[in-house]
């Protein structure tokens, strides 16, 4: 039955054959080699170690970490300022900031 097993860790299921891929690990058979195409060889153990020993973990690029990171926090506002600032697209938070910081600049803190 290829993709009804579901592995721990996968959100959704797998197209991979895991029952396959399961009797195949319970059995002691040489797994299928092509030197034209493989990288090394998976039944020789020194190959298999000098391959892991030389693997780069490659991150997938994402979003440059920002100058000033933003504090997640959770604020109450009026439904009409969320809709007004929802309706003007994404990045509709960074202007609710925005408009935060002109009014903060208007309004200097008063030292207690």
């Amino acid at each position: 039955m290829k993709g009804g097993l579901i592995m721990p860790g996968l959100k959704k299921n797998s197209k991979t054959d895991w029952e396959r891929v399961q009797r195949d690990a319970a059995t002691d058979a040489p797994i299928k080699y092509d030197p034209d195409t493989d990288l090394y060889d998976p039944n020789n153990p020194e190959q298999v170690q000098n391959f892991l020993a030389s693997a780069k973990v490659v991150r997938k690029p994402g979003r440059p970490k920002a100058e000033t990171t933003k504090i997640p926090t959770a604020i109450r506002l009026s439904s009409d300022v969320v809709e007004y600032f929802k309706s003007t697209g994404a990045g509709w938070q960074s202007r609710i900031d925005a408009a935060l910081r002109d009014w903060m600049a208007g309004h200097p803190q008063k030292r207690v």
